[in-house]
C-alpha cells in the first residue's frame, strides 16, 4: 500500500471524526434556557359601549278639540239664565238691575262652566317612546406578562395569556409571535 494514501486515509478519518464531534457539540451544547418563567399575568381591558334602543309603551293624555274656543254657547245659556233667576227678584227699576246683574253673571258663569267642561274632555292614546341606552361592558384588550429569564425580571405586553412559559429563541429573547407558541 503507497504510503501517501495511507496518510491520506488517516488524515480524512481525523478531520471527518473532529468534524462530527464539532456538529454534535454544537447539536447538544445548551446556549442558554429555551424558555422564560412566567411570574404574573394581569389582563389590560377597556370599556366597551354598545349602544341599543329601548321602547316602552307609554299612556299619553290628549284634549279633545274645542268647537266652541269662546265657550259662546256657555255664555249665552248662563246670561239667559242668569236675567231669569234675576228677574224673579225685586220690582220697579229693581227688577231691571237684577235682571241685568243676573245675565251678566249669569253669562261669566256659563262661560267658565263650558271652559273647565272643555278642559276636563279629553281621551287616552297609547304611543311607543324610544331612546337609545349605552350597555357597558369590559373587553380584554392585551394582556401585562411579568417573566424571569436569567434572574432577570421583565414586563412585556403580549396579545394573549402565555400560561406558564414563554419560549425563548437562539438569540434569547423572548419569541412573543404566535407563530412561536405550540
Amino acid at each position: 500500500m503507497n504510503k501517501s494514501l495511507l496518510v491520506g486515509a488517516v488524515l480524512g478519518a481525523v478531520g471527518v471524526t473532529a468534524g462530527g464531534a464539532l456538529a454534535t457539540y454544537s447539536l447538544v451544547k445548551n446556549n442558554g434556557p429555551e424558555y422564560a418563567d412566567v411570574l404574573a399575568v394581569e389582563p389590560v381591558k377597556e370599556q366597551i359601549k354598545t349602544p341599543r334602543e329601548v321602547c316602552k309603551d307609554v299612556a299619553v293624555t290628549h284634549r279633545a278639540p274645542v268647537k266652541d274656543q269662546h265657550q259662546i254657547v256657555g255664555s249665552v245659556i248662563g246670561a239667559v239664565a242668569g236675567g231669569l233667576l234675576g228677574n224673579q227678584v225685586g220690582g220697579g227699576n229693581g227688577k231691571k238691575i237684577a235682571t241685568v246683574a243676573g245675565a251678566v253673571g249669569g253669562g261669566y258663569a256659563g262661560n267658565k262652566v263650558q271652559e273647565g267642561m272643555q278642559n276636563r274632555d279629553t281621551y287616552t292614546t297609547t304611543e311607543t317612546r324610544c331612546n337609545t341606552v349605552n350597555d357597558i361592558s369590559d373587553k380584554v384588550v392585551g394582556y401585562n406578562v411579568k417573566y424571569k429569564l436569567n434572574d432577570k425580571v421583565g414586563q412585556v405586553r403580549m396579545d394573549r395569556d402565555p400560561g406558564s412559559q414563554i419560549p425563548v429563541n437562539k438569540e434569547g429573547q423572548l419569541e412573543l409571535s404566535q407563530a412561536g407558541q405550540q
